[in-house]
């Protein structure tokens, strides 16, 4: 080996040694993906005068990173799912012809039985069939892991920061969700009052209350937002501020049911509604004057007049303004009562065999002499008990709550 031909190599070598320390000193300045990308692009050119490249890394997909001396873009291609699992470098020779046999090699980046890169090249010596031993392939395998490592790591930082960020949010999202709910529920020997909340996750959309309005009258109510998560617990907790501001304001259920219905379209602008039953009972005049704004039909036992559903009052809240039509329903003598309210994720649980658990069941439940006189904590868990048996190894697909009112004996 001549002294001229070392030295080139010892050149070569030089260059190599310093690409590495600068993309070392580029991660750990912390610089972008898409910095390091250019960087490893302008590396792998001007260090090796290499004429065709490929770089595709595995993010959710396969996606080309670094494409160059090729008259396809690589950039909008697929890779083809043989590749896709390759370990070792690997000829391109060994594949029917194709887009991707514009290159000689593939150089794949891998950690343990995962491939989280492969490296496209072109413009090799075909005769020497040693050419993965030579320096040049080794130093693109070298390069090529630490930018791949050092992305794969800031994803992995990334991912870690989002789901941090994720948990504080389901935590604000769920104390927000707890102040929901009233803190107390009567239990005396004139009005007892029964909730049951089964969230489907962490965070749920369902809401129940129970509001005193004077000695005489309290409102009772159940909603259910349309989607799931912070968004649907974020508003339902500012759906129940302004339903106890304009309770404060006005006894009028229309007059409440009618504002509700503007501010959620005004906060929604018509992408989520809320179902929506709410009752207003006057102990002295032994009256109940209700609206069921889409909502699924409470069930009402009545000692006098046996069983009805709660069906009067309007359209889902939030989809229109004004509402359609909006009917109060009203009912008299009434001062031994059960009054069942619950939300579509009961009646909407499904079995195996992909039946749901329907009102039928719940009807044919209330129907029974012996239910009524049943403390409510009991009819809460027979219902639920039922509905775990129904629905078999299939899992709840949305949040359940049950509210029941009793007044009377």
């Amino acid at each position: 080996m001549t002294e001229q031909t070392l030295k080139a190599k010892f050149e070569i070598k030089e260059l190599e040694l310093n690409a590495l320390l600068e993309i070392t000193q580029a991660i750990n300045s912390n610089l972008s993906e898409e910095s390091l990308y250019k960087i490893y692009n302008f590396t792998l050119r001007s260090n090796l005068n290499i004429q065709k490249l490929a770089l595709f890394v595995l993010d959710d997909e396969w996606s080309c990173k670094v494409s160059f001396g090729t008259k396809k873009h690589f950039h909008k291609a697929n890779l083809l799912p043989a590749f896709k699992t390759i370990q070792d470098i690997t000829h391109l020779r060994e594949f029917e012809q194709c887009d991707f046999t514009v290159f000689d090699i593939i150089i794949p980046v891998t950690h343990k039985s995962t491939t989280l890169a492969l490296v496209f090249v072109g413009g090799l010596e075909m005769d020497d069939q040693s050419y993965e031993n030579e320096d040049g392939i080794k130093f693109i395998q070298a390069l090529s892991n630490i930018i791949i490592v050092a992305i794969e790591n800031k994803k992995l930082v990334r991912k870690q920061l989002e789901q941090e960020s994720f948990r504080k949010e389901l935590e604000i999202a769920s104390d927000v969700q707890q102040f929901l709910f009233p803190d107390k529920l009567p239990n005396t020997d004139r009005l007892k009052v029964e909730a049951s909340y089964l969230p489907h996750d962490m965070v749920g959309g369902d809401y129940y209350d129970y509001i005193p309005i004077n000695k005489n009258q309290f409102l009772i109510c159940v909603a259910d937002v349309s989607g799931k998560g912070i968004p649907a617990a974020l508003m339902m907790s500012n759906f129940q501020a302004s339903l106890r501001t304009l309770l404060r304001q006005t006894p009028n259920l229309t007059d409440i049911i009618e504002a509700l219905n503007f501010q959620v379209l005004e906060n929604t602008k018509g992408e989520k509604f809320i179902t929506f039953f709410a009752a207003i009972y006057d102990i002295r005049l032994k009256t109940m004057v209700y609206v069921n704004a889409g909502h699924n039909p409470p069930i009402l036992i009545d000692k006098k007049n046996g069983l009805r559903l709660l069906e009067d009052g309007s359209t889902v809240l939030g989809a229109m303004h004004p509402l359609p039509f909006l009917n109060e329903g009203f009912v008299t003598d009434l001062d031994d009562f059960l009054l069942f309210c619950y939300t579509d994720g009961l009646t909407e649980t499904r079995s195996e065999q992909g039946v749901e658990f329907g009102v039928d069941a719940l009807l044919d439940y209330f129907k029974q002499d012996l239910t009524y006189t049943k403390e409510l904590k009991t009819i809460h868990q027979d219902i639920i008990v039922a509905l775990d048996n129904f629905k078999g190894k299939n899992g709840y697909n949305d949040d359940i709550t049950i509210l029941s009112c009793r007044v009377g004996g």
